[in-house]
């Protein structure tokens, strides 16, 4: 990996010469990323965004934590103890930079040692998942590092507007595979990441999957065709 997500969040934070990232993935051509997104305040984050944030209680740990931003909220508005994850070393420098007390750099699926009342993954949370066939590790993870009590707070996006529609209103999908896997691949300063899976997940994917590996599940609020849902443990 090499990292172009982290670089990008470091040039901005430390104003030298950042540029926009581009995005592109299986389905759809390149796009602009503005960096300064990623540095948003609690008052320019999304509805789903800002629901989460003001839902979540207790230890928190914000997977995917990127620049850090939903972390400094509920560390420093919040006053809630906060871990800050990612796999990034770039975005970790920069959150600790930033102030977030305890940020690690690992992958969520080899993190351990602590459970948390709330977990956050925001931003399309469930691109972590990857592909269908790897989310029963992720949510059993999540099962680990979730306290009894506890919940897990997610969003992702139902991408079946961004296919064909015929005269009947039937979608044209991929005959193979599960429409919201994607191929990802990210771009700065003309450096391109390895792509990456990256998963979209209706609804009903997510409950089905999260039933099966002992979560209740609710949908706590739809914006459009993306949604943030919370889990609890059976």
């Amino acid at each position: 990996m090499k990292d172009l997500m982290g670089k990008a969040i470091w040039d901005y934070h430390h104003n030298e010469d950042p540029e926009d990232l581009q995005t592109e993935t299986s389905i759809s051509e390149l796009d602009e990323l503005p960096v300064d997104y990623l540095f948003r305040t609690f008052e320019e984050m999304n509805a789903l965004e800002q629901k989460a944030l003001e839902s979540s209680y207790g230890k928190v740990l914000d997977i995917g934590a990127g620049a850090g931003s939903h972390s400094l909220y509920l560390q420093d508005i919040r006053n809630l103890d906060v871990v800050a994850l990612d796999i990034s070393p770039k975005s970790i420098q920069v959150c600790q930079i930033r102030g977030i007390k305890k940020a690690v750099c690992e992958n969520m699926l080899d993190f351990s040692g602590e459970t948390f009342d709330t977990i956050l993954l925001l931003m399309n949370g469930t691109g972590i998942f990857g592909s269908l066939a790897e989310i029963d590790n992720y949510l059993q993870k999540l099962h680990l590092l979730l306290n009894d009590n506890g919940q897990v707070l997610i969003d992702s996006t139902d991408i079946l507007y961004m296919f064909d529609r015929d005269e009947d209103g039937g979608v044209y999908i991929p005959a193979e595979g599960y429409y919201g896997e994607l191929d990802y691949i990210v771009h700065y300063k003309g450096e391109s990441e390895d792509p990456i899976k990256w998963l979209y997940l209706d609804f009903e994917t997510l409950k089905n999957a999260a039933e099966n590996n002992g979560f209740n599940i609710e949908k706590v609020m739809q914006d459009e065709d993306a949604y943030l849902a919370k889990l609890m443990k059976k």
